[in-house]
């Protein structure tokens, strides 16, 4: 189990009206029912061969290398389908203890290997008038099992057998990653860029080797120039800020993230903020783990697409850049390249033996 404890401290700032007195609990409990609700209607309008992949986004759950994910396809005469991941499929400081292993079970999930084309992966099989049963276990799943502190940390993909993606209604507070979509009007980048780029889609190139070409290009430098550290991550300088591109292998994600601040005390007005700004976002979010302000944006590396990423490394360049340095005015915190900036003294106190662990 996986960040089980933050789950219940996790807040959904866009319903947060009154920071000092509202339940939190409540407010993630209802987003969670309005997930299921939406999974649920969902599912019974897709045609066969229609795939749902719901991925827990491991930069903001803080859950490293470990990718947790359901993926759901809709088969002939009304059948429901989906596998989940299982302990082959996860590092061994993230694979589930035999009391999650438990769970799964109870829920009602097939153990690996015994559903049919189930693999290493938990099955699951029901119908369409099953639907908002089946929606109920895959939540709790993410939930209760995987870890999910809220809907939000949730990155989903409608796709067809071919990987097209597949209009969709939202998923309650879960992020749709062809949403990028709608802010591709931001990205201005000249054709020649295109151009460039438009020979790195072909899948027989590995995706660890399209990533760093997009990189290098918007970069305007060389693969092999490129700033890598020890764990793979490709650094991005931006001013202030640094900006890491994460390649990951299963399931295909791209996580483009940087560390806004560090030694940041972690205070109830912070996480307002935090909440506030990523309502603005068309893509992405902020959030708090520990004494560090992350922002997150996820790209799907199935049918990846280099512009999708040509933006969210343009979106986290600009936002890093400048959110640093409005967030250490105001909270304090270090910036990546502060030279030893210092918290700042808070604000407000925040109220004692109440501190939300993660954020929405």
């Amino acid at each position: 189990m996986t960040a089980e404890g933050a789950a219940s401290e996790t807040f959904e700032g866009g319903l947060l009206d009154e920071p000092t007195t509202a339940d939190l609990r409540a407010k993630v409990t209802q987003a969670w029912r309005e997930f299921a609700g939406s999974l649920g209607g969902l599912l019974p309008t897709l045609e066969p061969d229609s795939h749902v992949d719901l991925t827990l986004d491991p930069t903001a759950s803080g859950t490293g290398t470990a990718v947790y994910s359901v993926s759901i396809r809709v088969l002939p005469d009304g059948v429901i389908e989906a596998l989940a991941v299982g302990n082959a499929a996860l590092p061994q400081e993230f694979r589930m203890d035999r009391t999650a292993v438990a769970d799964m079970v109870a829920l009602g999930w097939s153990p690996p290997g015994v559903l049919p084309g189930s693999g290493d992966s938990f099955g699951l099989r029901s119908s369409h008038d099953k639907a908002s049963q089946f929606a109920a276990v895959v939540t709790r799943t993410l939930r209760d099992v995987y870890g999910a502190p809220h809907p939000a940390f949730l990155v989903y993909l409608v796709h067809d057998e071919n990987d097209e993606p597949i209009e969709a209604s939202p998923l309650g507070t879960a992020r749709h990653e062809p949403s990028i979509e709608v802010a591709l009007d931001a990205l201005d980048e000249a054709g020649a860029l295109e151009a460039a780029l438009a020979g790195i889609t072909e899948d027989v190139v590995p995706l660890e080797e399209r990533v760093r070409t997009v990189v290098a290009t918007m970069s305007k430098t060389s693969v092999d120039q490129l700033q890598v550290d020890a764990d793979g991550d490709i650094g991005i300088r931006a001013g202030s800020a640094m900006v890491f591109v994460r390649v990951r292998d299963n399931p295909p994600l791209v996580d483009v993230f940087s560390p806004i601040l560090t030694e940041v005390e972690p205070t109830e007005q912070l996480y307002v903020k935090l909440s506030e700004l990523t309502n603005r976002m068309p893509i992405g979010r902020l959030y708090c783990a520990q004494d560090t302000v992350w922002a997150s944006i996820p790209v799907f590396g199935r049918n990846f697409q280099a512009v999708h990423l040509m933006l969210a490394m343009q979106v986290m360049t600009g936002l890093a850049d400048e959110l640093d340095d409005r967030l250490h005015g105001e909270f304090g915190g270090k910036r990546f390249f502060g030279e030893g900036d210092k918290p700042s003294a808070p604000k407000a106190e925040e109220d004692e033996g109440h501190r939300p662990g993660m954020y929405l």
